[in-house]
Formats: C-alpha cells, sequence, structure tokens
C-alpha cells in the first residue's frame, strides 16, 4: 500500500510518500512545493493543487494523509493554511483517494512518542524508521512523511478496545529496540 502525506503550507508545501508492506516502510518519494512569494494566493493555491495532482497520478498512491490545522495567534496564517489544507483535500477527493486527517500532536507522539516533540525529533526519528542515511530534506518533507507514516501506523493498529502491550507489539514488531 502506498500512502502520501502532505505538510500543508502556503509558503512550502511538503509532501511524503511512502509504501507498507507487511511490517516494513520504505521511502518512495519526497518533496517539497515552494511557492514564489511574489504570487498571490489563488495563483499559490493552484501551484499546490497542480503538483500534489501530478504527484499523485505519477506515484498512485492508495491513501491520503494530512496535517489538520495547527491554530497559533495569527488568525491570518491559520486561515492561508486552511486554503492550502482545502485544495491539497481537493486533489484527494478529485482522484479518488480516501483521506486522512491528524493533529500535529497526533503525528509527533505517533512517531516520536512525544506529542510536544521538535521538527529536530521528528526528522531524526523519520530518518531513523525509514532508513535515510545522510538523506537531505526539508522540515516541511520530514514532516509530511511523518503524517504519512502515522497513517500507516493508524492502519495497523488494533481495531478494538482493550488495546493491550502485546497487541502493540504484534502490530509493530519492527519498533521494538533489542539490546
Amino acid at each position: 500500500m502506498i500512502i502520501i502525506g502532505v505538510d500543508p503550507g502556503t509558503n512550502f508545501t511538503g509532501y511524503g510518500l511512502i509504501e507498507l508492506d507487511k511490517n516494513t516502510y520504505t521511502k518512495i518519494h519526497h518533496g517539497l512545493i515552494k511557492l514564489p512569494s511574489s504570487n498571490s494566493l489563488p495563483q499559490k493555491l493552484e501551484i499546490i493543487y497542480d503538483e500534489l495532482d501530478r504527484v499523485i497520478k505519477y506515484y498512485k498512491p492508495d491513501e491520503f494523509s494530512i496535517e489538520t490545522a495547527f491554530f497559533g495567534k495569527n488568525v491570518q496564517s491559520a486561515m492561508k493554511i486552511g486554503y492550502a489544507r482545502g485544495v491539497s483535500l481537493l486533489v484527494a477527493v478529485h482522484n479518488n483517494l480516501p483521506a486522512s486527517e491528524y493533529s500535529p500532536r497526533e503525528i509527533k507522539k505517533s512517531v516520536v512518542g512525544n506529542g510536544a516533540a521538535s521538527k529536530e525529533q521528528v526528522f531524526f526519528m523519520i530518518s531513523t524508521l525509514l532508513n535515510l542515511k545522510n538523506v537531505k530534506m526539508r522540515f516541511d518533507e520530514s514532516d509530511a512523511l511523518a503524517v504519512a507514516l502515522c497513517h500507516a501506523f493508524r492502519l495497523k493498529t488494533p481495531s478494538r478496545k482493550g488495546k493491550s502491550w502485546k497487541d502493540f507489539i504484534e502490530a509493530f514488531p519492527e519498533r521494538i529496540i533489542q539490546n
């Protein structure tokens, strides 16, 4: 199964594709959509749509995952990110992809184990989990790969109530550190 993760933004939108095969996660591709500051917001949204559409048509993912909006102090920034999220979700719908959304805290907790993890910690764990030695990427790209991994973990998590550590170990044997 191929999963695309998107970290939306109106200056940079990161995307990352991983393949989930049983208990193995492999990075397929990652990239950054750089949006010219001289462009108007509608022009930037068109670029996001066109680039994500191109990537989806080329790699043909099975699932789409995206980070939910983070509401900070700046309402204008939150709204602009909402627009970027909207066109990203529209691309998924137009390509008949099931779309899932995850909060920044949920993504960090699933990948790092700490919902307040720094971007550097997320980058380190993405590099470790996907075995990306000496791979250059921006935080927007590692965040997008984290979104995709979060979704992969969610797909594998046992859905019944009363989850135990045994269930977790069976679902994620690759996440257990052996001494």
